[in-house]
């Protein structure tokens, strides 16, 4: 482990200097002499003096070095039938003249622009045009319900919305512009104009506040870079809370930067002119982080890819993108692998294509379980690199780093951290727990560059929510463990946010939305090991006293209610009538027992339960598959 250990210890040992030379590959307006601002801890700053454009980081700094013809973007699109190849020149170019339509509806720095698009190199073009012109993007997934998307905009208060008239999943078109219309009445801050882009496979009924996407293009002057603060925000991205309310995960340009242009390499082993395949979405931060940033300031060859791993129009769809495109690297979550898995057990379909350039394939988002992790190996003969990080740290934790030393695999953990990451186990009291004693796991401040210096306009929240419950750490929000050979075993969320085929979601949230029907007394939401999806959630209501309904019907309605209201990636589907929810004396439910119960351990009954035969009662129901 030499070459790993020596780069882990020059980050422990010198942090400041390593990431001053790590900072180095970047063009800087103002380079900076100073990699760490701690006047006031938890609010860590990085690279406190510096000014760059993460854009011209991107885009122009490679057209500016002669490889402006390059690939940087890949557009594949089986449900369209679409593919294009976007140039690095050309990416700029695309990027200055959107960025001018956005300077020409008023857009500045530091003004917030929401994007809600789908899989779409628009998308791509949005956020990097508000990096450009120093505005602060917020990307909202594609089809995310009305209300979930008035609450962001509420939050973010953008100047101008970015959308398109539909977005494909699978063979379902879904209209934005109705969702976007519905958002803006039921927001009570109103963005000035909406830019909207035309999809053939619906029309969008444009307003006086709307504005065609190539209309605006088409008379669009270029804008230039606009260097800002390296501690300026990039971008806000929303993340579940325990609450309910989303988190706004602010993100700095300068730090941000440095880190994945030093983790291209380092972990993924992509660099200049070698192509990454990231199957996710821009609305996540697997999608802002490796298909967007960290790809284009490497100057390598990113891959956009609207489709799924089975269905678009089969299971060999990622095999097709991989040889087409030469790719290297390949990410994507361990649910993508089940559902292949499941169409295609024997993988069959593989033996269509030239598979023979690619080198890793990095699973993240959820837990990777040693079968799926064995299925893929066998598959495909090369490296299956499970990492663990989340929205707020912006990239990597854990991994094993390619680029440097490929460690050996140890099925069911991510391996070990990468520098930068100090990783530690803690009791409940916040002792140090020894090598393979589970506890929780937190990160020792400061954080390197890339994590989150703070939650949008709610200080108070980011150190309630990550650094009040053990002094000096960030919590992950996480439990696990490190074996003595330092290797870290994530075992699941220690919060009611559940992990849904990769996508975090808040259970407090589905339970506010089953709340609201006017049968429903109380009720509860748990997140249950599912063989496809990491995790489904359950509900578990019970009826106000004598209402008499149709069980099968308010089923229905409950699941059509969390469809609305949350949107369909909550998948939802499961609804249990009870006479009852198990509870403390305080009243508190306990959904950790349930949780326990449903996914089959022997749990004991809690001491502090108020009535064993609640619990007793519902144990039946529980274990139903």
């Amino acid at each position: 482990m030499g070459a790993y250990e020596d780069v882990f210890r020059s980050s422990t040992d010198d942090p400041e200097g390593f990431w001053l030379a790590a900072a180095r590959s970047l063009d800087w307006h103002v380079e900076p002499t100073r990699a760490l601002d701690g006047a006031r801890p938890p609010f860590y700053r990085w690279f406190p003096d510096g000014e760059l454009n993460v854009c011209h980081n991107a885009l122009d700094r490679h057209v500016d070095a002669g490889r402006g013809e390059q690939a940087a973007l890949v557009y594949d699109s089986p449900v369209t039938g679409t593919k294009r190849t976007y140039s690095y020149a050309r990416m700029r170019d695309e990027v200055a003249r959107f960025a001018g339509v956005l300077v020409g509806l008023g857009v500045g720095r530091g003004d917030r622009v929401v994007i809600y698009m789908p899989m779409v190199p628009e998308a791509a073009v949005a956020m990097l045009a508000c990096a450009r012109i120093g505005a602060v993007h917020s990307v909202v997934f594609g089809g995310f319900a009305a209300k979930e998307l008035a609450v962001r905009i509420d939050d973010a208060r953008p100047t101008v919305i970015v959308s398109a008239s539909c977005g494909i999943e699978g063979k379902r078109v879904i209209e934005y512009k109705p969702l976007l219309d519905r958002a803006i009445e039921l927001a009570a801050h109103r963005p000035a104009k909406r830019v909207i882009l035309a999809r053939p496979q619906a029309t969008a009924q444009m307003g006086p506040d709307d504005v065609d996407w190539a209309g605006a293009m088409a008379g669009a002057e270029p804008a230039a870079c606009v260097p800002v603060k390296a501690t300026d925000p990039l971008y806000v991205l929303y993340t579940s809370g325990t609450t309910g309310k989303p988190k706004g995960v602010v993100r700095d340009g300068g730090g941000y930067a440095v880190a994945l242009a030093w983790s291209m390499p380092n972990v993924y082993d992509v660099g200049a002119g070698e192509t990454i395949f990231t199957a996710s979405d821009v609305g996540w931060v697997v999608g802002h982080s490796y298909i967007v940033y960290a790809p284009l300031l490497a100057g390598a060859t990113t891959v956009l890819y609207e489709g799924k791993p089975v269905g678009t129009p089969d299971a060999g769809q990622f095999w097709r993108v991989v040889a087409e495109n030469g790719v290297k690297s390949m990410f994507t979550a361990p649910t993508a692998f089940r559902a292949i898995k499941k169409e295609d057990p024997e993988g069959k379909l593989l033996a269509e294509y030239d598979l023979s350039g690619l080198r890793y394939l990095f699973l993240a988002g959820e837990r990777l379980d040693p079968e799926t992790y064995r299925w893929a190996s066998e598959l495909l003969g090369i490296p299956v690199i499970d990492h663990w990080w989340q929205t707020e740290t912006g990239w990597p934790i854990v991994a094993n780093p390619a680029g440097i030393e490929l460690l050996e695999i140890k099925p069911g953990s991510p391996t070990r951290p990468l520098p930068g990451w100090d990783v530690r186990v803690l009791d409940g009291s916040g002792n140090p727990v020894e090598p393979g004693t589970d506890g929780a796991i937190v990160v020792k401040l400061p954080m390197p560059p890339g994590s989150l210096p703070t939650l949008w306009n709610d200080d108070e929240r980011f150190v309630r929510s990550y650094m009040s419950t053990f002094d000096g750490y960030y919590l992950t929000g996480d439990g696990g463990r490190i074996d003595a050979d330092g290797y870290v075993y994530v075992m699941g969320r220690t919060d009611d946010v559940i992990n849904v085929a990769g996508h975090r979601l808040s259970t407090g949230g589905m339970e506010e939305v089953l709340a609201t029907h006017p049968a429903v007394a109380e009720c509860a939401v748990i997140g249950v090991a599912d063989a496809m999806k990491g995790q489904v959630p359950r509900g578990f209501v019970v009826l106000k006293a004598g209402v008499q309904v149709d069980e099968e019907q308010l089923r229905a309605e409950l699941v059509a209610l969390v469809r609305n209201q949350v949107g369909a990636v909550a998948s939802l589907k499961d609804v249990a009538v009870v006479p009852a929810l198990p509870k403390t004396r305080s009243g508190k439910i306990l959904r950790k027992t349930m949780r326990g119960i449903a996914d089959g351990a022997d749990e004991p009954v809690p001491s502090t339960i108020d009535d064993a035969g609640v619990l007793d009662a519902l144990r039946p129901v529980l274990r139903r598959t």
